[in-house]
């Protein structure tokens, strides 16, 4: 295993970090972790040299109000010994907090959750400007002052899912030992991206990157054009091993979380965490990638940055969020996924769409917003 620190006064972390989002379940039921295989996992990986585990309030439960079962998992997979052998990470559930006295409330009751005295790393949860403001507001900055000073947190930091200028505002408002973003290679310029990661580094703080594979998609479907790039590589490697790579390639990444599922996925990137030094692509694998990368662009239907520009809409269509399911089914070759997710998640179908073409305008990207959503509709089966 390969290490790395988490920014220039943090602790030694292993470049690959244990994510418990994704862990196996009993009959696909998510609130229903399946111990010994989960546990073997864990205390495989920790083995292995991995150091860092990553968890949270909500995983594996049925919503985002009450805590997962993957804090209360943790704290019994640590057992004999192995809760000393790492940094353990668990996050703040941002949208639940309104006082200092919630603050207080919900990490003592994570740590009596994950049976343990401290935590390592403590986050503040999924930041966007509204809840940061509100967590600001509400005293967020001494709490952490506080609870690393008596010793139940150990190293502050927060995970984001904004834009970029919230994540610098972010940044430069308390000395964060790290933060977490989500990176890959195809979402380079997305929330806080390249910009984000060079910004937070040259200020001193570690860098984690979540979804370096992009919730599987990078690893799992791949289109035949994608494929036929990565099939003219020098190195044969697979499609996820490339993505991996492509993160631990870039210095300023301090490790990235992997949400492993199998043992076949754990030993496939302890495979590739231990050659995944910085700087060790090649100037021609790096333009492979961004080949690859080209690729999946050229698939995109709606040029789309959700900047919500256009909406609300009057007819109340989710714009964005039917854009993004059209995307994806075009992305990854994966109709029925996108489909499933379009059909649940999007709150206005594009059916509702009435071609007043008041969007138009209001589109920096020039997407002719009624038309694509006619397609959408036609695609998705309306």
């Amino acid at each position: 295993m390969r290490y790395r620190t988490l920014g220039p006064t943090g602790p030694e972390v292993s470049a690959l970090g244990f994510g418990c989002m994704r862990l196996p379940v009993i009959d696909g039921e998510q609130n229903r972790i399946d111990y010994p295989a989960a546990t073997a996992m864990i205390r495989g990986a920790i083995d292995a040299g991995v150091n860092y585990v990553d968890t949270a309030f909500p995983y594996h439960g049925t919503g985002f109000a009450q805590p997962g079962e993957s804090e209360v998992f943790l704290g019994t997979a640590l057992a004999d010994g192995y809760r000393e052998r790492i940094l353990l990470a668990t996050k703040m559930p941002s949208w639940l907090i309104e006082s200092r006295a919630d603050m207080e409330r919900h990490l003592d009751d994570q740590l009596e959750r994950l049976q343990t005295d401290h935590v390592d790393c403590y986050l503040l949860h999924a930041l966007k400007a509204e809840w940061w403001d509100k967590l600001e507001a509400a005293g967020v900055l001494g709490f952490l002052d506080d609870a690393i000073a008596d010793g139940r947190i150990r190293h502050a930091g927060f995970s984001f899912h904004d834009e970029l200028p919230v994540f610098k505002r972010i940044v430069d408002a308390y000395p964060w030992t790290f933060t977490q973003i989500q990176y890959n290679l195809l979402d380079i310029d997305y929330q806080a991206g390249r910009e984000g990661l060079a910004y937070a580094a040259e200020r001193g703080l570690g860098v984690i990157v979540m979804e370096p594979l992009k919730g599987g998609r990078l690893a799992g479907r791949v289109p035949d054009d994608v494929q036929a790039v990565w099939d003219r590589a020098e190195s044969r490697r697979t499609p996820a091993q490339w993505a991996l790579r492509w993160v631990w390639d870039q210095p300023e990444v301090s490790l990235l979380l992997s949400g492993m599922s199998t043992p076949e996925q754990l030993a496939d990137n302890l495979a590739t965490a231990d050659a995944a030094a910085a700087g060790s692509l090649n100037d021609a694998e790096r333009a492979l990638v961004a080949e690859v990368r080209d690729v999946y662009r050229s698939r995109i239907k709606a040029d789309c940055t959700a900047c919500k520009y256009c909406m609300p809409c009057p007819s109340g269509v989710d714009i964005p969020g039917v854009f993004a399911r059209l995307n994806n089914a075009l992305l990854y070759d994966d109709f029925e996924g996108a489909k499933e997710a379009y059909l649940t998640k999007v709150t206005e179908k594009a059916s509702a769409c009435t071609r007043c073409e008041v969007c138009i305008p209001a589109c920096p990207q020039g997407i002719d917003i009624p038309e694509v959503l006619s397609e959408a509709r036609v695609l998705f089966g309306e």
